[in-house]
């Protein structure tokens, strides 16, 4: 499949168009780096991923942090543009695409179909390459975590490759 694009700049993948269309999950690195750009806090860029596991021992788990959202639009969204875009997590960075496995899947945009240079292509496709080495490491961490780590029982808790954090909600 040949599928060419370039951003209109719409902002259409900011905002939600249905629920958790929006949702952008991010690494504690990402937050960091997004809270670094915006000049604010981890907890004020980033919040749980809103679906937790229940664990057989009352314990309620997630594994993802996604950014904070407002009036249905990622937070970092002004004017139409991205505040944080040098700082942009790697969702943002390869969408409308993403590996899943060794297939390439392919989210609804308006900036499907335009065309684009080989090397727009090459560099998206080591985008995509990147995103999905990070994503496994991430996982890999999380197991890692696990292993060594027990959520704590009767509380709400991240977890991801660098801890378990207790959490309210």
């Amino acid at each position: 499949m040949a599928t060419g694009f370039r951003c209109t700049g719409c902002g259409a993948c900011c905002r939600e168009v249905s629920p958790g269309s929006n949702l952008v999950m991010v690494t504690p690195a990402e937050a960091r780096a997004v809270a670094d750009a915006a000049g604010r806090t981890f907890d004020g860029v980033a919040e749980p991923y809103p679906d937790f596991i229940e664990g057989e021992d009352g314990a309620r788990y997630t594994f993802d942090w996604s950014l904070r959202r407002e009036d249905g639009r990622c937070l970092f969204l002004e004017e139409g543009r991205c505040t944080v875009y040098g700082a942009r997590p790697w969702i943002c960075r390869t969408y409308p695409f993403m590996l899943d496995g060794d297939r390439l899947a392919v989210s609804e945009c308006p900036g499907l179909g335009a065309e684009m240079s080989r090397e727009e292509a090459r560099l998206l496709a080591a985008l995509l390459i990147g995103r999905q080495e990070a994503e496994e490491a991430e996982e890999e961490g999380i197991r890692s975590v696990l292993a060594s780590t027990a959520v704590p029982v009767e509380t709400c808790a991240v977890v991801d490759s660098e801890g378990v954090w207790p959490v309210h909600g």
